[in-house]
């Protein structure tokens, strides 16, 4: 599945991390099996095979490699058929009582979800199991719930029990997880790991006389970028309102609104707070410095920190950020609206749209359409009067398109 198909050169290497990891066992365990930490897991695996880390990502899986996604785990063999937690749900999206659809209905627009957001064409699961003195790999497919094939349903207090033909599954109901029975005959490969009996002198006689001064000036602080690796040293997310959560009438997302001279209805810039520069003051050029901005659907733009403060992120154009359509495909507001359904949230499309983009979004079947600028008496002026003939033109034209 993914192990295999990998250049040899990377799997030597995912194989030597773990087993270096694996050697300092007895610090945390005095069992006979290699104990590795999943965080560390995680990281050991995609830094061998030069994936992108998704563990963070509060999503179904861990990592990406190309177009597909992998989920991580490690766990004892035990016999070899033993239930690992796959998701976590919050409890109230459940309602008072779950039942196994619900359940494979919220597991399934995880799936869909983090396939879709992340341009997956599927995804599976990579296990690292663990037996005495072994590590084993282990993969298989990372299916959806066959809704239609539930049966077996066994209810406690504690749990749910239920399979759906092909795999068996168990919800805890304390904890709101759902766990996934695996049973790990066909293994892909195998090595045998050392366990050193006593690491942590090990660990001294290696590091009493080392010098950490030139390690601590070589650290890469958390508000150091460099701009020229892709992997970036921390991250950052601006919200899209001002101070006290207030999306400003005139500034920000209502940039467009502010006087002074004509805007375009597309002129927006994104709020940048003093506290961000205050804990990361190197993350962003300086001031009206040029740099390259990579939009969700690839395009890339000059853009730069403006104004007094640094306080706006803006594109070099000032009207590159403020139309849906032009970044977001129909494909793409599709997924998001059908995925938002699923789980009972209302919907709704907005963003610069106009009486063109109609006739998609009825497609689209959204609950709500947003206007603005397309409801003005003057198209290009947004705080001008609210215009009765395009609000009407527009409704008809809704009306219209639904009827046919």
């Amino acid at each position: 599945m993914f192990y295999l198909q990998q250049h040899k050169k990377y799997q030597t290497e995912y194989q030597e991390n773990l087993k270096i990891l694996g050697s300092l066992s007895k610090l945390f365990s005095s069992s006979d099996s290699p104990f590795i930490y999943y965080r560390v897991a995680e990281k050991i695996f995609c830094d061998s095979f030069k994936a992108n880390d998704l563990s963070r990502s509060d999503v179904a899986v861990d990592a990406k490699k190309d177009s597909l996604g992998i989920g991580l785990k490690t766990f004892l063999n035990g016999n070899g058929k033993s239930f690992q937690k796959v998701a976590e749900f919050n409890l109230s999206s459940l309602g008072d009582d779950p039942s196994p659809k619900k359940i494979a209905e919220l597991r399934n627009v995880r799936i869909d979800f983090t396939e879709k957001a992340h341009g997956l064409n599927s995804s599976i699961y990579h296990c690292i199991v663990r037996e005495a003195n072994r590590f084993k790999i282990f993969e298989e497919s990372m299916n959806k719930i066959d809704i239609s094939g539930i049966g077996n349903i066994k209810k406690n207090k504690g749990s749910i029990h239920f399979d759906d033909g092909k795999d068996e599954y168990s919800f805890l109901l304390s904890k709101s997880t759902l766990a996934k029975r695996f049973t790990t005959k066909k293994i892909v490969h195998e090595f045998e790991v050392p366990i050193l009996l006593n690491p942590l002198n090990e660990l001294k006689d290696l590091l009493t006389n080392r010098d950490f001064s030139e390690d601590r000036k070589k650290k890469l602080r958390p508000n150091d970028l460099d701009i020229n690796n892709n992997h970036l040293s921390t991250q950052v997310i601006l919200p899209l309102y001002g101070s006290n959560k207030t999306v400003y009438s005139k500034s920000g997302l209502n940039q467009w609104n502010a006087g002074g001279r004509m805007r375009h209805p597309n002129e927006i810039y994104i709020p940048i707070p003093a506290k961000i520069h205050r804990l990361f003051p190197n993350f962003f050029p300086s001031r009206d410095k040029l740099f390259s901005l990579t939009f969700p659907d690839g395009e890339i733009v000059e853009a730069s920190v403006c104004q007094q403060g640094s306080k706006a992120l803006m594109t070099k154009s000032n009207k590159k950020l403020g139309n849906l359509f032009v970044h977001t495909s129909s494909s793409e507001i599709s997924n998001f609206l059908e995925v938002a359904k699923k789980i009972d949230l209302l919907t709704g499309v907005a963003g610069s749209i106009n009486e063109t983009h109609i006739a998609e979004i009825v497609k689209l079947n959204p609950n709500y359409m947003g206007f603005r600028g397309a409801l003005c008496e003057d198209k290009l002026v947004r705080n001008s009067g609210i215009s009765q003939h395009s609000v009407n033109n527009i409704i008809n034209l809704v009306n219209d398109l639904k009827q046919n």
